[in-house]
């Protein structure tokens, strides 16, 4: 297992107390993939590593680990990143994980680098820039994060948190395909899957 601290995350960072506290004492992961990043990693990908990005205690990690893929796990929780380190050391497959302790507003993945670059449960345009230029050449960008109806149960969650209309897909940059993108509205999401370059590849 390696791990990495880049941009490091002040002790005090909101997100970083926040998500600490909600992966703190008592706190049991199921390490199921989201079904979003199950899907993308059953797809044809080009050779080259994952970058799972505010991954958490990430099923998908260990999923796409378990196929053979190196992964780099990012996520502003230390602690969320012990879980994950714990059960890839336990599953033998530690070797092929990398955490990165650091806030994404401060860490971009590798340009043209990564077959996948996963993101199930955070929004931030310029996060998501950096990401979708951070995919290979038939590589896939999966995203899934919340709409603004996730706002009428949680009045206190940011409007920049939240996806606009049409968004993700409305943002990716010239040359990507779309392969779907659609709602989940027990969850007050919307997931987004394409692919750089053309969907016959």
């Amino acid at each position: 297992m390696s791990a990495e601290a880049s941009g490091l995350v002040p002790g005090h960072h909101p997100d970083r107390v926040k998500w600490n506290a909600k992966y703190g004492a008592g706190f049991v992961p199921s390490f199921r993939p989201n079904p979003l990043a199950a899907r993308a990693l059953a797809l044809v990908l080009p050779d080259g590593p994952v970058a799972d990005l505010a991954c958490g205690p990430s099923g998908a990690a260990l999923l796409a680990a378990e196929q053979g893929r190196r992964v780099t796990a990012v996520d502003v929780s230390e602690v969320a990143l012990g879980l994950l380190g714990a059960e890839a050391g336990r599953r033998g497959l530690g070797h092929l994980i990398t955490l990165v302790h650091a806030d994404l507003s401060g860490w971009a993945p590798e340009p043209r680098s990564y077959a996948l670059v996963l993101a199930t449960g955070f929004w931030d345009a310029a996060v998501f820039a950096a990401a979708a230029a951070a995919v290979a050449d038939g590589g896939l960008l999966a995203w899934e994060a919340l709409t603004a109806e996730a706002r009428q149960g949680h009045p206190g969650l940011p409007p920049e948190y939240c996806l606009g209309p049409g968004e993700p897909a409305s943002l990716l940059p010239p040359g990507f395909t779309v392969l779907d993108q659609g709602e989940v509205p027990a969850r007050a999401r919307r997931y987004l899957l394409s692919r750089q370059g053309p969907e016959t590849q």
